[in-house]
C-alpha cells in the first residue's frame, strides 16, 4: 500500500502550486465559474488521497441533495445527476489506482459470493450490451452501474472495514440531508394541501423524478432508525433523537401517497417477523408453496374479485389503500401493468439477450397492446420504465439478466440470515437485520418500480449490501474492523 504520509508536504505544495497556476490562468481568460470551482475540486483532490472515507461520506451526503443536469441545462439529453455522479466518477478512478498501487483489493471481499454474483451480473449486461439494438445507450447504462457499484458497494465496503461505527455514519449522512429534501417537499405539499394526492407527484422535484422513488427510500431507512430508536444501550438523549427523526420519515411515507412504500414496509417487516421467531425454511417453503398452488387454482376468482374493486386512488387515505388493488380503472395500476405486459412480450421475442440494457423505455411502444393503453400511456417512455427490476432486465437483458438479478438478491438474503444467526454481539446483530430488512423494502418494492439507475437509489442498495458483506466476514472472524484510516 502507498504510504501518502510520508509524502504529503510534497504532494500539498504541488497541490497548492496547481491551485495557483489555474487559477491564474482562469483569471486570464477570465472564466470566474472556473474559478469558484477550483478550490472544491482541490478539497475533493486532498480527500481522495488522504482520507478517501471523507470522500465516500461526502458523496454519501450529496446523494439525496442531488439534482439533474437538466435542471441547470434544459433540452441536456445526458442524465447526470450533480454533484453525486462526477464525483462517483473520480472514486472510479481512485478505486482503480488503489487496486494497482495495492496490488489488488481485499481478497476477502473481491471473492465473497455476493461479489461473485455482483460480477456476473456486470458480466451479462457488458455482454447484452455488445448485442443490444441500441449500443450507446447500453454501455452508457452499464458505465453507471459500475460507478454505482464501486462507489456505493466496494468503496463503501473498504470503509466499513475501517470502524464498525462508520455504518452508522453511513445510514446517518443520508438520512440527516434527506430531512431537508423533506421539509422542503412538505412544505410545498402544505401550498396544496397535504391530501392532494396529484400534488405528491411535484412536490419533490427536483430532488426526485416522482413520489414513488421517494417514497421508496424512506421506506428504506425506516428498519435503521427503528433499530437506532429503540436501543437500549444508547444515550436517552441520542434515543429521543433517533425517535424524532424516524416520526419524521413515517410521516413522510404517509404524505408521499406511495402505495408500493407501504406495502414494501408491511412485506419486510413480515420478512422481520420470521427471522424474530426463527421459522424454519421448511415450514416457510411449504406455506409459499401451498399459497402459489392456491392463487394458481383460484387465478380467475381472484381476478374477478379485483375486477369488483372500483376504488381508484385518492386523498382519501382509505381509498387510496384500497385502490392498491384496483386492476379495473385506476390508470396507475393499469399502466404498470402495460408496461409489465410490454415487458413478457418484449422477452418472448428476444429471450436469450434481450434488447439491451437501458433500452426498454426507447422500444416498449410498439408493443402496448391497444385494450391495455391508458390515459397515462405514452410512447416515449417519459412516465417511468418497465415498473419493474425484475421484468425490465428480463425484456432487456433476458432470462439470465433476471436471473444475475434474483442471484444477488437470494445471495444477499442467505449471507445476511446466516450472519446474523453466527453473531454474537447484540449491535452486529441488529445492523445486519436492518440492513436487510431495509434491502427487504426496495426487493419487495422492486416488483412495483425500477429506481436502481439512480443515485439516490443505488447508494442505499449497494450501501446495505455492502455493510451485510463486512459484517458476514466479521461474523467469520476472518476481517475484523481496523483503526487505520489512510487511503
Amino acid at each position: 500500500m502507498i504510504d501518502w504520509q510520508k509524502h504529503k508536504v510534497l504532494l500539498f505544495y504541488a497541490a497548492s502550486l496547481f491551485f495557483l497556476a489555474m487559477n491564474a490562468y482562469f483569471i486570464v481568460v477570465r472564466n470566474s465559474l472556473a474559478m469558484n470551482v477550483m478550490p472544491i475540486v482541490l478539497v475533493v483532490a486532498l480527500l481522495a488521497v488522504f482520507r478517501f472515507h471523507q470522500l465516500f461520506f461526502l458523496v454519501v451526503a450529496l446523494v439525496p441533495l442531488s439534482i439533474p443536469l437538466v435542471e441547470f441545462k434544459p433540452g441536456f439529453s445526458f442524465g447526470v445527476q450533480l454533484p453525486t455522479e462526477p464525483l462517483l466518477v473520480g472514486i472510479l478512478v481512485l478505486f482503480i489506482i488503489k487496486a494497482v498501487a495495492d496490488k489488488g483489493i481485499d481478497k476477502k471481499l473481491v471473492s465473497h459470493p455476493v461479489s461473485l454474483t455482483i460480477y456476473f451480473y456486470l458480466f451479462w449486461i457488458f455482454i447484452t450490451s455488445i448485442t443490444s439494438e441500441m449500443p450507446m445507450v447500453s454501455f452508457k447504462f452499464l458505465i453507471s452501474k459500475i460507478w454505482f457499484i464501486v462507489g456505493f458497494y466496494f468503496m463503501a465496503a473498504l470503509v466499513f472495514k475501517l470502524q464498525q461505527r462508520y455504518i452508522s455514519t453511513f445510514v446517518w449522512l443520508y438520512a440527516l440531508p434527506f430531512i431537508l429534501v423533506i421539509i422542503y417537499a412538505t412544505v410545498r405539499h402544505a401550498s396544496y394541501g397535504f391530501w392532494d394526492k396529484q400534488a405528491s407527484y411535484v412536490v419533490v422535484d427536483p430532488f426526485f423524478n416522482d413520489h414513488t422513488s421517494y417514497g421508496a427510500m424512506l421506506a428504506m431507512y425506516i428498519p435503521f432508525l427503528i433499530f437506532f430508536a429503540f436501543r437500549k444501550d444508547r444515550p436517552l438523549n441520542k434515543r429521543i433523537y433517533s425517535i424524532l427523526v424516524l416520526g419524521i420519515f413515517i410521516v413522510a411515507v404517509v404524505l408521499s401517497h406511495t402505495r408500493a412504500a407501504w406495502v414494501s414496509l408491511v412485506g419486510a417487516f413480515g420478512v422481520w417477523a420470521i427471522i424474530k421467531l426463527r421459522l424454519r425454511f421448511q415450514k416457510l417453503f411449504i406455506t409459499s408453496l401451498v399459497t402459489l398452488v392456491v392463487i394458481i387454482l383460484f387465478q380467475s376468482q381472484i381476478v374477478m374479485y379485483l375486477e369488483r374493486n372500483s376504488e381508484e386512488s385518492s386523498a382519501n387515505l382509505t381509498e387510496h389503500i384500497s385502490s392498491m388493488t384496483n386492476i379495473t380503472t385506476d390508470a396507475s395500476n393499469l399502466e404498470r401493468l402495460n408496461r409489465w405486459d410490454c415487458a413478457i412480450t418484449m422477452f418472448k421475442e428476444k429471450p436469450v439477450f434481450g434488447f439491451g440494457p437501458g433500452t426498454y423505455m426507447f422500444k416498449y411502444a410498439p408493443y402496448q397492446i391497444t385494450d391495455n393503453r391508458t390515459i397515462i400511456s405514452t410512447n416515449s417512455g417519459d412516465v417511468g420504465n418497465a415498473h419493474s427490476e425484475y421484468l425490465g432486465p428480463l425484456s432487456e437483458s433476458g432470462i439470465l439478466g433476471l436471473l444475475s438479478v434474483l442471484l444477488i438478491v437470494g445471495t444477499v438474503i442467505y449471507t445476511a440470515i446466516h450472519a446474523y444467526t453466527r453473531a454474537r454481539e447484540r449491535e452486529i446483530k441488529s445492523l445486519i437485520l436492518a440492513a436487510l430488512i431495509g434491502l427487504c423494502t426496495y426487493y419487495i418494492h422492486g416488483f412495483l418500480n425500477n429506481f436502481l439507475d439512480t443515485d439516490k437509489a443505488s447508494a442505499p442498495f449497494w450501501g446495505f449490501t455492502a455493510i451485510i458483506v463486512v459484517l458476514d466476514l466479521y461474523t467469520k472472524k476472518v476481517e475484523p474492523f481496523t483503526v487505520n484510516h489512510q487511503s
